[in-house]
C-alpha cells in the first residue's frame, strides 16, 4: 500500500500547515544574551519581542527570541535604530541569494519569509521531528504569542478532541507506520502523515471521554512544570501518572475505533 502525498486532510479535521519560516540569515533571531543586550539598546522593542519555539525549544524548553514585526508601525521602528540594524541586515541577507523568490522578500524585510502564525487563540504543535525512543509524539497547546518556526507543525483551531487522538497509541501506531525518518528519529509530516490519518467517527458520549481524557494528560503534564517534554515523555523517566492518564485517553480513543475491550 502506497500513500499518496496529500494536500487536504481525509477526514473532516483542522487544517495543518507548517510553521513560519524567517528566511532572515539569522538577523531576526535572538540569543537570550542577544535579548538582553538589544533590550539594554532599545528599551522600546520589548513588546515587538517574542518566544519562538523550533522542534529543540518546543521539546526541550529551550529558550530562543525573535522579533516580530507585524504591525509595527513605522515611526516606532525608525525609533529603534538597533532594531534597524537587524531589519537592514535581513534585508542585505536577501538581496544577496541566489534564489529569485528570497531576493522579493527583500522588499518587506521585517518580516519573516512565510508567516502562518494563528492571528489569536490557541493551537496545537507538532514538532516535525521527535524521539524514535518516546512512546508518544509530544504535542502541546501553545498561544498566537508564542511564535512556531517552519520546524514545527501547527493546526489553528484544534480542540481536546484533536489533541486526544493525535496523543493517542493509535495514532503513534500510524505514525511509527508511514512517517518518514531522520536518522532513526520520527519525521513527522502534513502530506503523508497527518492528511492520510483515518480519523475515528465517534458519538458524542465518546467525544466527550476523549476530551476529558486529554485534559487529564495536560492535567499531568502541569504537575511538573519544572520537567521538559524531552523528560516528561522519555521511557525511563515518564512519570507513572502521566503514563496512567496516556493509557485512560488510549482506551478513550480505541473506543472511538471500536475496540470493545
Amino acid at each position: 500500500v502506497v500513500l499518496e502525498n496529500r494536500r487536504a486532510p481525509l477526514c473532516q479535521v483542522p487544517t495543518i500547515v507548517f510553521g513560519s519560516m524567517p528566511n532572515d540569515g539569522g538577523h531576526l533571531l535572538l540569543s537570550p544574551r542577544e535579548r538582553e543586550d538589544m533590550l539594554a539598546r532599545e528599551p522600546a522593542c520589548a513588546r515587538w519581542l517574542r518566544r519562538i519555539y523550533g522542534s529543540d525549544e518546543f521539546i526541550n524548553n529551550g529558550e530562543r527570541w525573535c522579533l516580530w514585526l507585524v504591525d509595527c508601525p513605522p515611526n516606532e521602528l525608525r525609533a529603534m535604530p538597533a532594531v534597524l540594524e537587524r531589519v537592514e541586515a535581513v534585508r542585505q541577507y536577501r538581496l544577496g541569494s541566489t534564489r529569485a523568490t528570497t531576493r522579493e522578500l527583500a522588499a518587506t524585510p521585517t518580516l519573516f519569509g512565510e508567516i502562518r502564525q494563528p492571528a489569536d487563540g490557541i493551537y496545537l504543535l507538532i514538532p516535525s521531528v521527535s524521539s524514535e525512543r518516546c512512546f508518544y509524539v509530544p504535542i502541546g497547546f501553545m498561544h498566537a504569542g508564542d511564535i512556531s518556526t517552519n520546524l514545527n507543525l501547527v493546526i489553528p483551531h484544534a480542540t481536546f478532541y484533536h489533541f486526544g487522538v493525535l496523543q493517542s497509541i493509535q495514532h503513534m501506531a500510524w505514525v511509527r507506520a508511514v512517517s518518514g525518518r531522520l536518522e532513526s528519529r520520527y519525521r513527522y509530516s502534513a502530506g503523508i502523515v497527518y492528511n492520510n490519518f483515518p480519523w475515528p467517527e465517534p458519538t458524542d458520549k465518546q467525544q466527550a471521554t476523549i476530551e476529558a481524557a486529554a485534559q487529564a494528560v495536560l492535567d499531568v503534564r502541569a504537575q511538573f512544570p519544572g520537567a521538559t517534554l524531552a523528560d516528561l515523555y522519555d521511557p525511563l523517566a515518564m512519570p507513572p501518572a502521566l503514563l496512567r492518564a496516556h493509557q485512560a485517553l488510549d482506551r478513550a480513543v480505541g473506543a472511538a475505533y471500536g475496540r470493545k475491550s
